[in-house]
């Protein structure tokens, strides 16, 4: 459970998923990461510790992101399967082995997808939109994936590395490293208390971060297709333009003052730039995952 300020929601979210877990005859432990709450969050989990041995604590001395509370969690968390979910109270600890059944089904990532969102109007709308383009973009089946509420096994949580806004994308990252994604339906409830602590700012962070891992999914082996092929297309509308002038000056016009003759000069230029970063990048790709010298032997058989 990630957490930024959320004491009031974590004295009563822990303990009801304490019991959840117990219920269900499960081996666990609940880590809360505090990511520089100055609400005494700290505190109220170590006063959990006291009536659940089970609760864990890790501090973040200044507050960094979900991402970054997300990523010091998995480092710490010991269990054969991780369940990710909100300290606000809006996702049910009853749901939890609905997810679990579907890890023991064959998914190696499940999303808990919120069938019914207790959130306001302008808070869904920009969050469908989203995950629509986040679909689309990604070639990702998935209609919730920016629910906080997901189980995953162990192998999934030690590929990821989360930075940014990367944790809206956990499962476009999990699909692209091999393993198998989906979504099951579980019930979300009203915020206990407080408000939420994500401001408009990040829909827009948000879609630049899929822009991120766009490349990373797609190009990080291949960088040349991207930057090649941008440079590509420059070059050829720069010839066209280039080419076009040439046939004007033939036929006794001038060009000296067209801003033709400097686009098609600009674009030449930026196809010549691209097509060589895109190469120097090739070359990076190469070096970086070529096996390391090693000095040639007489081997005496």
């Amino acid at each position: 459970m990630p957490a930024f300020n959320e004491a009031a929601n974590l004295a009563e979210v822990v303990p009801a998923t304490a019991a959840a877990l117990a219920a269900a005859g499960l081996l666990f432990e609940v880590i809360v990461v505090d990511d520089g709450s100055t609400d005494g969050t700290a505190e109220v989990v170590r006063g959990l510790r006291v009536r659940h041995p089970g609760v864990r604590l890790v501090r973040l001395r200044r507050n960094l992101g979900k991402s970054a509370a997300l990523s010091a969690g998995l480092r710490r968390a010991e269990g054969d399967v991780i369940v990710l979910m909100d300290a606000d109270g809006q996702d049910d600890p009853a749901e939890i082995g609905r997810l679990l059944e579907a890890v023991e089904g064959g998914l190696d990532l499940v999303t808990g997808r919120r069938a019914v969102r207790q959130d306001r109007l302008a808070k869904r709308v920009p969050s469908r939109l989203y995950n629509r383009a986040t679909r689309a973009i990604s070639g990702v089946e998935g209609s919730d994936f920016n629910s906080g509420f997901k189980a995953m096994r162990r192998e999934v949580a030690d590929s990821l590395d989360l930075y940014g806004e990367l944790h809206r994308y956990i499962p476009v990252l999990a699909q692209w490293n091999g393993f198998r994604v989906g979504e099951v339906d579980v019930q979300h409830r009203p915020r206990l208390h407080g408000k939420t602590k994500f401001g408009r700012s990040r829909f827009w962070r948000g879609l630049l971060d899929l822009i991120t891992v766009k490349f990373l999914t797609t190009y990080t082996l291949r960088p040349f297709h991207l930057f090649g092929g941008i440079g590509a297309a420059l070059g050829l509308l720069g010839s066209a333009l280039l080419g076009w002038l040439t046939i004007v000056k033939l036929t006794g016009h001038a060009v000296g003052g067209r801003p033709a003759l400097i686009a098609g000069v600009l674009l030449m230029v930026l196809s010549a730039q691209f097509l060589s970063f895109g190469l120097l990048a090739e070359l990076l790709v190469h070096l970086n995952r070529r096996p390391a010298s090693i000095p040639p032997v007489e081997a005496d058989e």
